[in-house]
């Protein structure tokens, strides 16, 4: 039984942060309902789409009156409503939060879009790239006098986009305990991406961080929070950010600390980085994790996807598990006592339609 137990959640089919927030959502025991459309599922093959983890389905054809009815009614009795389509879309429907809160005041409502329900650009066209763009984030992420690296679409879909989605819903969930009423949330991922760049604007105002790339802590230009390549052409990622760690790093790496200080002064860095090259290149990557790991070196491999459910402390912790033949990430975070539905299968396209319609009146089935 999850923490999420007993709340019940109604999806709406869309792609990105929508179905990753109603992911997480059931992965901590909530009965999240996809509804979906017949065709192709719009995150791709249904039977591995991870996404879909922990939830029942049922397709609906929203423009078809009947199939109308049942969603309102399905709405009418949730706690939750998660949707990510344009602004617009949904009242489009008659399924906006004014056709269905007058009937279910204690309604969730929750939207994540890219721009936001209201603003100049809301009903524009866009995707992660556009909105972390737009956030001031991709702009500080690639190398010095070359063109910004899209971060894969986990700052803006995901972290900026479902995170705060859930996030939102959380929170109205326990005012809805002190107040009873629902309300509508509007998570726009470039306001959640913006808000995850909060340590950096306080670096600014310190005086601590440049607005171009390649002067930065944090941003792959200091020689002990930066990648590099190993014999094997492999890669190793160090962060001894704090002095005590970069003495440890120096040290177990054999260099004289002399040579390495300051251990901030930016005019440096670019001889200590060509001498820390040289260094990481003598030894292959497993030699240097049997050397680094588990030292205050701050160190790690860098893994790729295929790689990191068999490093040995994921595979200590259970981070992945194997789902329908595929590996894929555990749920998370970890619970000491109610425990969510780590084993939640991925549903075909309306599998659930029997029991969810007979849960609705039996004139439904």
């Amino acid at each position: 039984m999850g923490p999420l137990s007993g709340i019940r959640i109604i999806e709406f089919e869309a792609i990105g942060p929508a179905p990753y927030c109603g992911m997480l959502l059931a992965d901590l025991g909530a009965d999240v309902i996809l509804i979906e459309q017949a065709e192709t599922g719009l995150q791709g093959d249904p039977a591995k789409d991870l996404t879909r983890r922990g939830k029942r389905s049922i397709v609906l054809d929203l423009k078809d009156r009947d199939d109308l009815a049942v969603a309102r009614e399905l709405c009418r009795g949730a706690d939750v409503l998660i949707e990510g389509r344009r602004p617009g879309a949904m009242e489009r429907l008659g399924l906006g939060p004014d056709d269905l809160m007058p009937d279910n005041p204690g309604l969730i409502y929750g939207r994540v879009t890219g721009w936001g329900q209201a603003g100049p650009l809301a009903s524009a066209a866009g995707h992660d790239i556009n909105y972390i763009a737009l956030s001031g984030i991709l702009g500080a992420i690639g190398e010095k006098d070359r063109p910004p690296v899209p971060p894969l679409n986990l700052v803006g879909d995901y972290g900026g986009g479902s995170l705060f989605l859930a996030f939102g819903i959380l929170a109205a969930i326990i005012e809805r305990q002190h107040s009873g009423r629902g309300q509508v949330i509007d998570a726009a991922i470039t306001d959640g991406a913006a808000s995850l760049s909060t340590i950096f604007y306080a670096l600014m105002a310190q005086g601590r961080w440049q607005a171009e790339r390649g002067h930065n802590l944090l941003d792959g230009s200091a020689p002990y929070y930066r990648c590099y390549e190993t014999r094997d052409g492999k890669y190793i990622s160090v962060g001894a950010i704090e002095p005590r760690f970069y003495r440890v790093l120096l040290e177990k790496l054999g260099l004289d600390p002399a040579d390495f200080e300051p251990q901030n002064d930016q005019a440096r860095w670019p001889a200590y980085i060509k001498r820390f090259e040289e260094v990481f290149k003598s030894r292959t990557r497993m030699e240097w994790c049997e050397l680094l790991e588990g030292t205050d070196a701050c160190f790690a491999p860098v893994l790729d996807f295929e790689e990191a459910p068999f490093h040995p402390h994921n595979a200590s912790r259970q981070a992945h598990i194997a789902q329908n033949g595929i590996t894929a990430p555990a749920p998370a975070p970890r619970f000491s006592r109610a425990i969510g539905k780590a084993d939640g299968g991925l549903p075909m396209k309306d599998q659930h339609r029997a029991e969810i319609l007979a849960e609705i009146g039996p004139d439904r089935r």
